[in-house]
C-alpha cells in the first residue's frame, strides 16, 4: 500500500510540474499576443520547472524502466553473465551519480552562502537549484534499488525501454483490434 501511494505521489508531482509549465507558457502567450504585455518571471520559472521535471523524471524513469539503452550485445549473453554486466553498469551509474551529487551539493551550498537571488524571481537562487542534489539523490536511491534487485536475482540490471519491440507490439495490437485495417485494400475495377 505505501509503495502505491509513493508511486501516485511521484506521478502526481510529475503531472503537476508539466501542468504548471503548460499553464505558465500558455498564459504568457495569451498575455503577449492578445494583451501586448507579459510577465518577466515566466520564462525563468518555466525553466526551473522544466529542470525539476527532468531531474525528478530521471529517478522515475529508472524506476519504471523508461530509459533507452543499447543492449543488443548484452541480450546475447547467458542470464548469469547478463546479471553481472547489468550490475557493473548499475554500479557505474551509481558512481557517476555520486560524483554529480557531490558537485551539486557543493554548488547549492555556495549559492546558499553567497545569497544570490534569481534573475527575475524574488527568491534566493539556491531554492530552485535544490532540486539538483534532491533529484540526483533520488536517482541514486533508485539505482541502489536496481543494484539490490540485481544481486538478489529479481532483475538483470537496468530495465531499459525497447522502442522497437513496443512499436511492433503496437502494430500487432492494432491489427487484432482492427482486422479490416490489417488487410490490404482491393481496388474495384471500373
Amino acid at each position: 500500500m505505501p509503495t502505491r501511494i509513493i508511486q501516485q505521489l511521484e506521478e502526481g508531482f510529475i503531472a503537476l510540474l508539466l501542468a504548471l509549465m503548460t499553464a505558465i507558457t500558455f498564459s504568457q502567450v495569451i498575455a503577449r499576443y492578445i494583451f501586448g504585455t507579459g510577465f518577466g518571471w515566466a520564462l525563468e520559472l518555466t525553466t526551473y520547472l522544466f529542470a525539476w521535471l527532468v531531474l525528478f523524471g530521471i529517478s522515475y524513469g529508472i524506476k519504471v524502466g523508461a530509459h533507452i539503452g543499447i543492449d543488443v550485445i548484452v541480450r546475447q549473453f547467458p542470464p548469469h553473465l547478463r546479471r553481472i554486466v547489468g550490475l557493473i553498469a548499475v554500479l557505474c551509474c551509481c558512481a557517476y551519480c555520486i560524483i554529480l551529487l557531490v558537485g551539486a551539493t557543493q554548488y547549492v551550498y555556495k549559492l546558499y552562502t553567497i545569497g544570490i537571488e534569481a534573475q527575475d524571481l524574488p527568491i534566493p537562487r539556491w531554492v530552485p537549484f535544490i532540486m539538483l542534489p534532491l533529484g540526483l539523490a533520488l536517482a541514486l536511491l533508485r539505482l541502489l534499488q536496481v543494484a539490490w534487485n540485481t544481486i538478489l536475482g529479481r532483475q538483470a540490471g537496468l530495465q531499459l525501454a525497447d522502442e522497437a519491440r513496443e512499436a511492433i507490439e503496437a502494430v500487432e495490437t492494432s491489427e487484432t483490434l482492427h482486422p479490416a485495417a490489417a488487410q490490404p485494400r482491393q481496388e474495384k475495377a471500373p
